[in-house]
């Protein structure tokens, strides 16, 4: 495993970054294809044997079940200042806004409320789930610089804005002596690669990590074209971002497979081991501890500048998906 700084923080973290969005009671949100407790278990172990030192969740992941799984698992298996934790919250719901709940009454309500989940007495990276356009930029600053200073938050990271507003929130903080942002969470993959516009040379430029999720496009670069598996077929939400462009990634997905057999390695490691060469920490989703293993084996993989370029040439623009494009 090999290790890194989390942008400007002093967070030590683990370059495979484990996703737990598939972890969680299937019966309790909106995916119908996570895994059970037990399972969930089985591969934050594995991961932890491996290395793995960073874990993403979310409040919102299956009614806080994924939440709780990994809290649970990591008292059962890590020591707790040995592992870095990140979980998510969404804005304000309009049922919320409507009642006259502050922007800074929410997040910091989600954020007691994820801990209660996580068992644990602080997080060590807590991240805006997406760009609360309901809320005055200020006020989210203001209330995640709070949870900072009561020592509930180690760092601040987003997940799903654009390079303005990452900008923009940054700069308020830094005028008011605020916690600023030190990561991002985006789409990247080599099947979208609409960050690399302006969202990555400012990161960069500022040395704000990257830690993009989706990194194998909801499995479609894990596979041969002619596999399927539960999440490929019952995931309606990746659908909507991957189906309307197929034919065009198909060329991508085509090379990723010459080269698997060029260098005798995996779909996983290919794709994985282009964007590790791009960014801090891939969040890589597992529901198989195959997943984790894979995903650790990445790291050591070194593709040549030709076939870096070989993978990226086919790519053309895409329009936004998912999040990104249900934004106002």
């Amino acid at each position: 495993m090999e290790y890194t700084k989390l942008g400007n923080s002093d967070l030590n973290v683990s370059r495979i970054c484990m996703g737990c969005m598939g972890f969680g009671n299937a019966k309790s949100g909106m995916h119908s294809w996570t895994v059970d407790e037990e399972h969930s278990r089985e591969i934050l172990k594995r991961g932890l044997e491996l290395g793995v030192n960073f874990f993403d969740t979310a409040a919102g992941y299956q009614g806080g079940t994924s939440e709780q799984y990994l809290g649970r698992a990591l008292r059962d298996f890590a020591k707790r200042d040995e592992v870095v934790v990140a979980t998510k919250f969404f804005p304000r719901s309009a049922e919320e806004i409507a009642n006259g709940v502050s922007g800074k009454e929410h997040i910091l309500g989600l954020l007691d409320r994820s801990l209660t989940n996580l068992g644990m007495d602080y997080i060590d990276l807590y991240i805006c789930h997406m760009w609360d356009y309901h809320t005055p930029i200020e006020e989210v600053m203001e209330a995640l610089n709070t949870a900072v200073t009561s020592g509930k938050v180690r760092a601040i990271g987003i997940s799903n804005c654009f390079a303005w507003q990452l900008a923009k929130a940054n700069y308020i903080a830094d005028k008011n002596g605020w916690a600023k942002f030190v990561s991002i969470q985006g789409h990247y993959n080599l099947l979208f690669r609409e960050e690399e516009r302006e969202m990555v040379p400012f990161c960069k430029d500022q040395n704000i990590a990257l830690t993009p999720y989706s990194p194998l496009a909801s499995g479609r670069l894990a596979k041969k074209p002619s596999e399927l598996s539960k999440r490929l077929q019952e995931d309606t939400y990746a659908k909507g971002k991957y189906d309307a462009t197929k034919e065009k990634d198909a060329i991508i997905i085509d090379r990723v497979g010459e080269l698997t057999k060029k260098k005798g390695l995996t779909r996983i490691q290919i794709s994985l081991g282009w964007l590790l060469t791009k960014v801090t920490a891939p969040v890589v989703g597992a529901t198989k501890v195959s997943h984790i293993e894979e995903g650790v084996k990445a790291i050591g993989v070194q593709l040549t500048p030709d076939e870096i370029a070989y993978l990226e040439e086919p790519y053309v623009p895409h329009a936004l998906v998912g999040v990104m494009r249900e934004n106002p």
